[in-house]
């Protein structure tokens, strides 16, 4: 391990000392193995290796903190929500480990300004927020083990964001609903996507949705399943008077 901190011994942030500081105000405990939290915030574009050839970077931590949110929310969802079926409680979780929930996380915790990288932060698209948070999560099993683990997670995820009443009426993904709703009602379905660069520096993609033939919505984004999700929501509210919510 002390071969990663040889290889990062340029890197200001974390030589000062301010970096375990600031840390240790956000995980609420002194980390044991520190180069488990340097890992967690070096980005892939520091190419950097170890000495067996591996790569040090924060990825790998994200699998074990994707795994070790699910597992905890899990339990947490289990206890919570007796009455719950596998299919209630797979959509709860899925809601609350979101993308766009640890992109919030992240944010939250300003967890970016510990990133070890050679690309300008400005670059990064919004998903680096809610991937260091993996593997912030990841580096704390890690280190420390489940207790510990599961203890910021309930501090920073469960006590301090998750209502069930709330969540019960939170969409995660109106394209899903909407699909759901027309194979339930027997109705066809069609999102026609399209390259729609036109004035703009960066490549976008339009959507057409119909319904039984018609054409219910039209949105344009980023990527296809930016521009699908748009469609899907304006559709949703165009419609909303005759979709059913499962929640």
């Amino acid at each position: 391990m002390n071969y990663i901190r040889k290889i990062l011994k340029n890197s200001r942030t974390k030589s000062d000392g301010n970096f375990f500081l600031q840390l240790e105000k956000i995980i609420g405990f002194k980390p044991k193995t520190k180069d488990l939290y340097i890992k967690a915030f070096t980005h892939r574009s520091m190419n950097v290796k170890d000495k067996d050839g591996q790569a040090i970077n924060y990825e790998r931590l994200e699998f074990i903190g994707d795994a070790m949110l699910g597992a905890v929310v899990a339990s947490y969802l289990y206890s919570e929500s007796p009455q719950g079926d596998e299919g209630y409680l797979t959509k709860m979780r899925s809601k609350i480990v979101s993308r766009e929930h640890l992109n919030e996380l992240g944010k939250e915790l300003n967890l970016i300004d510990f990133v070890e990288s050679k690309i300008p932060k400005s670059n990064f698209g919004n998903n680096i927020h809610g991937n260091l948070f993996e593997a912030l999560v990841g580096a704390i099993f890690l280190d420390k083990g489940y207790k510990y683990c599961e203890k910021f997670i309930y501090k920073r995820v469960i006590d301090a964001h998750v209502d069930i009443e709330t969540l019960e009426g939170k969409v995660i993904s109106y394209k899903s609903l909407l699909i759901e709703w027309c194979q339930k009602e027997k109705k066809t379905f069609d999102y026609n996507v399209y390259e729609d660069t036109g004035n703009d520096n960066i490549k976008h993609f339009s959507v057409k949705l119909s319904i039984d033939n018609k054409i219910i919505a039209k949105a344009r984004a980023t990527s296809k399943k930016k521009a699908e999700e748009k469609a899907s929501k304006r559709a949703f509210f165009a419609l909303q008077n005759k979709i059913s919510r499962p929640f």
